[in-house]
């Protein structure tokens, strides 16, 4: 079984017209950050907030009209999920989409407003695909692989095409990599049109299947992380036989990558990015040399981020860039304390976010009290000269 250059200009043909085209922007700020020319393909910005319609679609009208009839049945993380259940509602196609425990709310439930059944089941994708078999072995369903399906690869593989036609002097593509049909798809047309533009892969660490797979190891896979969309235990068959000869290196990031890339991408590039979906931004950031004054392509896959999440990792980026510092102050508990700490952070420009009082720690004494005082700084220089400041005034300082 394999995927060809001209299987994916017949996708492209086929789905013609029901899939928006994605834009292709250079980005002069992630360009001066990493020191690559980078260039993005916006795939957050589909209908269903990911490249998986291309795909779903692809797939869903290669179906017979007895198959289409009976309806199909998917394991996925969201965003298959989403695509499936919007262009099945399109053509009239029943789907049931089995969804982990844990799914993001955003995902399950943007996927039953496409009209889609959610059965969530499993603890992770590996459970949910065995639920899904058994759906489709119980109603008769047809199983669509989010990734382990050559017509999903092919439609996957547009998106390659597309990047190349608007932005052809690429040297590199960095693919997020989860079953693996994203890249699968995108290195067969890449290098049809390319021969000799660099493909690289991004995995991550707590699910690195591809890499392990290359290295004839078992891959150890498991934890929450942050990238779901690409949390697989298995690369699929189909993906890994095509991409395996194609793809140059894998790249594993870790948590703290993933992170700073979806913060890069809301505060840099002022569009939202899923954890999945920042891995190639992810990569460039933790492998700078690689690709320092190539010209560089990063497929931002998807957009589907919980805002609770985005929240979340915002301001832990604050935190790293110790634009939101915590100070552990030890005084004495009696009035007046508190207002005299804070003239000295007021002084010096800090911004008080929050004030907590422990006065139960059993190593500060009895008519003392611990105050953590959580300030906004507009660096790492600041937060050093506010605690240079607070030792200046007397203040013992525990952290910050």
């Amino acid at each position: 079984m394999t995927v060809t250059f001209d299987d994916i200009l017949a996708a492209r043909d086929r789905i013609a017209g029901q899939v928006d085209r994605t834009p292709v922007r250079y980005s002069r700020r992630l360009s001066q950050l990493t020191g690559a020319e980078v260039w993005v393909k916006f795939d957050n910005l589909h209908f269903t907030g990911s490249f998986k319609e291309r795909g779903a679609l692809n797939r869903l009208l290669q179906l017979t009209p007895d198959e289409r009839k009976r309806g199909v049945v998917a394991a996925s993380a969201g965003n298959h999920a989403q695509a499936l259940a919007y262009h099945g509602a399109r053509l009239g196609v029943p789907v049931t989409i089995v969804m982990p425990e844990g799914t993001p709310f955003v995902k399950a439930d943007g996927t039953r407003a496409h009209g889609a059944t959610v059965v969530i089941k499993g603890l992770d994708f590996t459970g949910s695909t065995e639920e899904a078999h058994r759906l489709r072995d119980e109603k008769g369903f047809v199983f669509v692989s989010a990734f382990d399906d050559e017509g999903i690869v092919t439609g996957q593989g547009v998106c390659a095409l597309e990047f190349l036609e608007d932005a052809p002097d690429l040297e590199a593509l960095i693919i997020p990599i989860g079953g693996g049909g994203l890249i699968a798809g995108c290195s067969v047309a890449a290098r049809a049109m390319k021969p000799d533009i660099r493909i690289f892969g991004v995995e991550a660490a707590m699910y690195p299947s591809f890499a392990a797979r290359r290295r004839g190891e078992t891959p150890k896979c498991g934890g929450q992380t942050i990238a779901e969309g690409i949390a697989i235990k298995a690369v699929g068959e189909i993906p890994f036989a095509i991409a395996d000869p194609l793809v140059e290196e894998v790249l594993v990031c870790q948590e703290a990558d993933f992170e700073t890339a979806v913060a890069y991408y809301a505060t840099l590039e002022k569009t939202v990015a899923e954890g999945a979906g920042a891995g190639g931004l992810a990569a460039l950031l933790a492998y700078p040399d690689k690709f320092r004054g190539m010209k560089v392509g990063l497929v931002l896959c998807g957009g589907n981020i919980d805002a609770r999440m985005l929240a979340v990792v915002l301001n832990r980026e604050l935190v790293r860039e110790k634009k939101m510092i915590v100070y552990r102050i030890l005084g004495d508990d009696r009035p007046g304390m508190l207002s005299k700490m804070s003239a000295v952070i007021g002084g010096l420009g800090g911004n008080i976010i929050d004030v907590v009082h422990n006065r139960l720690a059993l190593d500060v004494p009895a008519k003392g009290a611990e105050f953590d005082i959580m300030v906004e700084t507009r660096g790492e220089a600041h937060a050093i000269e506010i605690r240079h400041g607070l030792e200046e005034a007397g203040y013992e300082l525990r952290m910050g």
